[in-house]
């Protein structure tokens, strides 16, 4: 069982596992943000005197930071923000974490008072805590001018203690087989995608993995596979994307197809080829309530080395389950999500799913599905950009997950 104690208030925490940073797509016109920020200065009282502002405490200035966090600020070229502070969980224990994030726009052209470039955004994030767990990253999205390309990055590391139940439904399921290890990884990922279309993008994306396995509680679960490898790989990525905002949708349909290859050529041990696909669609329902709903597939074929296999579980996906326990060479997914907006900057959603690892799909089995449901809290840090608070359960498994931005 996996359960994360919150030690600190919502809106200084981090997320341990991760961090999702894509940011909305600007349909808002150049007046309209000009208008709120002129509402703004009008329901603001004078500025603080120097010496006012020193007698202002630090929690009072800290609530002024997040108070002030979500509302726009059209004069700033670079709009950077911090959010950071201490959790708990039995897998990791005591840690500290800190999130910079910063958003900013290659162009500020806009034409009948609409921005023709909609907003970049990067974020610096790191993580550690007292059972030797460390994760250090970075990850964006550059959009260039008037949205002619765009270019996604991701390098992290990290050093973690986890454990494995081995590779296999019948090897993961079984609650024996749970066993201690640690590893070190680096994952790199770059893709750049041109626009060729309304909507649509294609373009070349190349990566690479570095993954060290060593004290194996178990190490006959590894199969005989060696527990260190790297991999370099190349292929391509194909979008579709109609999302009102890339952070907190509420219409629109995003269609993403990765086909990467691994080959030996590329002085791999193990060569493989992955594809997935992930289909997402987004509908208003009543007021502020959004329905999402989500698929998502990932298929590898080859010699996959065990720790680039598909699994289930974490922040994103199957919420409940323990990172990493359900291992295949395949593994598809599915989710269904209501959003509530309740009050101000506040929200609540409910969700449903199911999903399963198998090595091909001849060897499907529908007695494999894995359930899933959780309720969740939203806070907006910033604007369409939301602190999530996720309880999820799974079979004989539970997970407190907080996270940036929402799932899918």
């Amino acid at each position: 069982m996996r359960l994360n104690i919150l030690l600190a208030t919502f809106f200084t925490l981090l997320p341990p596992i991760g961090y999702a940073s894509e940011f909305c797509k600007d349909s808002e016109s150049v007046s309209h943000a000009e208008s709120q920020s002129n509402s703004i200065q009008a329901d603001t009282v004078a500025p603080l005197s120097g010496d006012e502002t020193k007698k202002k405490g630090i929690i009072a200035r800290i609530i002024d930071y997040f108070d002030e966090s979500n509302k726009p600020k059209k004069n700033k070229k670079f709009d950077f923000s911090i959010i950071g502070g201490p959790h708990y969980s039995s897998d990791t224990k005591f840690g500290i974490g800190v999130v910079a994030a910063g958003i900013y726009r290659s162009d500020t052209t806009h034409s009948d008072s609409v921005y023709l470039t909609p907003e970049s955004n990067v974020a610096i994030y790191a993580d550690a805590t007292t059972s030797m767990f460390f994760k250090l990253g970075i990850r964006g999205t550059h959009i260039f001018k008037n949205d002619k390309a765009r270019l996604k990055y991701d390098v992290n590391f990290a050093s973690v203690k986890s454990k494995f139940w081995g590779i296999g439904y019948e090897n993961n399921i079984n609650d024996d087989n749970e066993s201690i290890y640690r590893y070190l990884c680096s994952n790199t990922r770059v893709d750049y995608i041109l626009r060729i279309a309304d909507n649509m993008y294609i373009g070349p994306t190349a990566s690479f993995d570095y993954i060290n396995g060593h004290d194996f509680g178990k190490p006959w679960l590894l199969e005989g596979e060696n527990r260190r490898t790297f991999n370099v790989g190349f292929g391509f990525t194909a979008e579709y994307d109609t999302r009102d905002c890339l952070t907190a949708a509420s219409r629109g349909y995003y269609i993403r197809l990765d086909q990467r290859f691994n080959p030996r050529l590329l002085f791999n041990k193990y060569a493989f080829a992955l594809t997935e696909l992930n289909l997402s669609g987004y509908w208003p329902a009543w007021k502020g309530a959004v329905i999402a709903a989500q698929a998502h597939a990932r298929i590898t074929y080859g010699n996959t080395p065990w720790g680039l296999l598909s699994t289930l579980g974490g922040s994103n996906n199957m919420r409940g389950y323990f990172e990493g326990r359900y291992r295949d060479k395949s593994e598809i997914d599915a989710c269904i999500e209501l959003r509530q907006h309740v009050w101000r900057r506040n929200g609540i959603v409910l969700w449903a799913g199911a999903g399963s690892v198998f090595p091909r799909f001849s060897a499907f089995n529908a007695s494999h599905i894995l359930p899933n449901f959780g309720i969740g809290y939203r806070w907006e840090f910033k604007k369409k950009m939301n602190v999530r608070l996720d309880l999820g359960f799974g079979r004989h498994q539970t997970g407190f997950i907080f996270s940036i931005n929402e799932a899918f």
